[in-house]
């Protein structure tokens, strides 16, 4: 049996770990992994709109929002750590997996880091993920003691209370092309602030 970790004779039939990543910038390998998250989660709603005959994606949507979730938490999560890089802070990622809190703190730092963003910038950039945000979290019933962001990763939480849609009676569903049309504009404003702040931030600080 070949394992797992073994090199194919055909590179492009390899998946290197490592490529993307850098012993000396844990900000970037963390932002090279949000964006993996993000482009899978999109990728694999496009190939359920090519074919569905199966109702496959009945049962991918679960990985295609798990990994859109994580993919905006490391993002909000490398984008915390910039921030506090820039204002010579201790702290590096902060939060657990509740993205609406991750959000908050990004909006808050975004106010006094004093940088060439304005809050009226980071707001205007981040109406999509902030309308997202809002919708996810009246659906999953969140509250301040149980987030519930576990919903796609699991059908009942650590209590073994079942998430929102096992129970419902009625269908809970999910527009495949609107999902992929706004987690795209989700996708670009969260590359293109991290990738901001990275280039012309840090790098001109340092």
């Amino acid at each position: 049996m070949q394992p797992i970790f073994s090199r194919n004779q055909d590179i492009d039939k390899i998946a290197f770990l490592n490529w993307r990543m850098s012993q000396d910038d844990d900000i970037r390998n963390l932002l090279n992994l949000a964006e993996g998250f993000m482009q899978s989660s999109i990728r694999l709603a496009k190939l359920c709109l090519i074919y569905n005959k199966d109702k496959k994606a009945d049962i991918l949507i679960f990985p295609i929002l798990t990994n859109a979730n994580h993919g905006i938490e490391l993002y909000l999560k490398g984008i915390t750590w910039m921030l506090n890089k820039f204002m010579n802070l201790n702290s590096r990622v902060e939060g657990r997996h509740n993205i609406k809190q991750i959000y908050k703190t990004v909006k808050s730092k975004i106010k006094i880091y004093g940088g060439q963003i304005s809050i009226e910038d980071f707001n205007s950039s981040m109406v999509d993920l902030e309308a997202y945000i809002t919708e996810l979290f009246d659906k999953i019933n969140s509250t301040d003691k149980k987030d519930n962001m576990d919903f796609s990763r699991y059908p009942f939480n650590t209590n073994y209370e079942r998430h929102f849609y096992v129970d419902l009676i009625g269908n809970v569903e999910i527009d495949l092309e609107n999902f992929v049309y706004r987690f795209e504009k989700i996708y670009v404003s969260l590359e293109n602030l991290s990738d901001f702040i990275f280039w012309n931030e840090l790098t001109d600080e340092e």
